[in-house]
C-alpha cells in the first residue's frame, strides 16, 4: 500500500486518467473528488463488497442449475 500525505486541493494521478483530488478536510472526514473514465467503476468499499457477494450468490445459483441439468 502507498500511503500519501496531501493537503486540500492537491491532487493524485494514477496511470494517467485517474485523477484523486483531496476536496475537503474536516475533522477526522476527508472528502475526495474522482475523475476516471466512464467505463471504470468507481464504489466505496461496502458497495463493492455487496456487488461481488451478489455476483457469487447469483454464480453459484447459476452452477447449481447446471449440475442439475446434468
Amino acid at each position: 500500500m502507498l500511503v500519501l500525505s496531501r493537503k486540500k486541493n492537491e491532487k493524485i494521478v494514477i496511470d494517467e486518467n485517474i485523477i484523486i483530488t483531496i476536496v475537503e478536510v474536516r475533522g477526522d472526514k476527508v472528502r475526495l473528488g474522482i475523475e476516471a473514465p466512464r467505463e471504470v467503476p468507481i464504489h466505496r468499499s461496502e458497495v463493492y463488497d455487496a456487488i461481488q457477494n451478489e455476483q457469487n450468490t447469483i454464480s453459484e445459483a447459476e452452477n447449481g442449475a447446471t449440475e442439475l441439468l446434468q
